[in-house]
């Protein structure tokens, strides 16, 4: 199918779309502790922490989360070391740094009141179009979009458009189209009921459940049995695969951890020393013997894998028990690694080759 760079909805009348959506909405929406209170920044906080992860994953996270840090306040004042243990898990650690740049320009700027202005809410730190659209519907009940994958999958199919989603202009176009049919005084429910069908009827890669559809009657790829043409994407580029050598340093009970350099991806968090490329035995006792350590003996622990979502790491640890503590690492206990240390998934993984 060719590719276009317009949505256009060719006659469709999408306004027939509301009423049965929110009907249906009100009936089978999933019960999710964010939808208990719509106060903006718990809005805030679980479509940051939504963003590239799975609802049943975030939702011990939300909850832990808004336990420890119930406000706007408390998110800017929280040391940074125990936010990002707090996300310890969830990845894309940018989102909950931001989250604490944002909290505290709201505090500065706004006297910790979460702006009701869509204007004030997209221009904070680590918010887009989408997060401010959700907030700004779903908190106070203003009819704006938040349009993302999942509403422009059913977009798509509902109106059997051709536009390409992964055109930034197209996701603009359905938004101001989605915009002149929001219901006065049930936006927020508008909003919703389009992510929730996207999320657990019309669903991405493979059969939608059409017989659950409340808007059945009115897609026209249901009509025509051409459900999963759509939505039309420009296929992404294939991840890159880099290699990557771990060192799993002991001492005694103690392990070897260090900060990740900056600017480059997981950035300022903790790691296990890791040196980028496959590296053999005698780099290794090179970069160990550079490093002022000296280890007993040094062994292969093992491979694991881990995706981001540009970049495909390919991980080979060694393990080395040292006598020494080195130079520019952090000697940590097991007990100080759970409770206190933020270790992305990638090195956490690696932990189990520890002897």
């Amino acid at each position: 199918m060719a590719k276009e760079n317009v949505f256009n909805t060719s006659g469709f009348e999408l306004k027939k779309i509301v009423m049965p959506l929110l009907d249906w909405y009100a009936v089978n929406r999933r019960i999710l502790p964010w939808r208990e209170n719509t106060d903006p920044y718990r809005v805030w906080v679980s479509e940051i922490m939504l963003q590239q992860t799975r609802v049943d994953t975030v939702i011990p996270y939300y909850c832990r989360f808004l336990d420890r840090l119930p406000d706007i306040q408390s998110l800017a004042e929280v040391p940074e070391e125990e936010l990002l243990k707090l996300w310890e898990g969830l990845g894309y650690y940018s989102r909950v740094r931001n989250m604490q740049k944002a909290a505290r320009v709201i505090v500065e700027t706004c006297g910790g009141v979460f702006p009701r202005e869509y204007e004030k809410i997209l221009a904070l730190p680590g918010i887009g179009q989408y997060t401010a659209g959700a907030v700004s519907s779903i908190a106070f009940e203003q009819p704006i979009p938040a349009v993302d994958g999942n509403v422009m999958r059913v977009l798509s199919r509902i109106t059997e458009s051709g536009a390409d989603i992964a055109d930034p202009a197209v996701r603009k176009q359905m938004t101001a189209v989605l915009a002149e049919i929001y219901p006065v005084d049930r936006c927020g429910d508008f909003t919703q009921s389009l992510m929730e069908l996207g999320a657990i009827v019309c669903l991405p890669n493979g059969a939608p459940l059409c017989a659950e559809c409340p808007l059945q009657g009115l897609c026209r790829a249901f009509r025509d049995g051409k459900q999963q043409d759509y939505p039309v994407q420009t296929r992404k580029p294939a991840r890159k695969k880099e290699c990557k050598t771990v060192l799993l340093l002991r001492r005694g009970e103690e392990i070897a951890v260090r900060r990740r350099q900056e600017g480059r991806l997981l950035g300022g968090l903790w790691e296990f020393p890791c040196l980028d490329g496959k590296k053999t035995q005698q780099e290794l006792l090179c970069w160990l013997e550079q490093a002022g350590l000296e280890a007993e003996r040094l062994e292969r622990a093992g491979t694991v894998r881990h995706v981001f979502t540009h970049v495909e790491w390919q991980m080979e640890a060694f393990f080395a028990p040292c006598s020494s503590t080195g130079e520019g690492l952090c000697w940590v206990t097991p007990e100080q690694l759970d409770g206190q240390i933020a270790l992305p998934t990638a090195f956490k993984k690696c932990r189990k080759f520890f002897r």
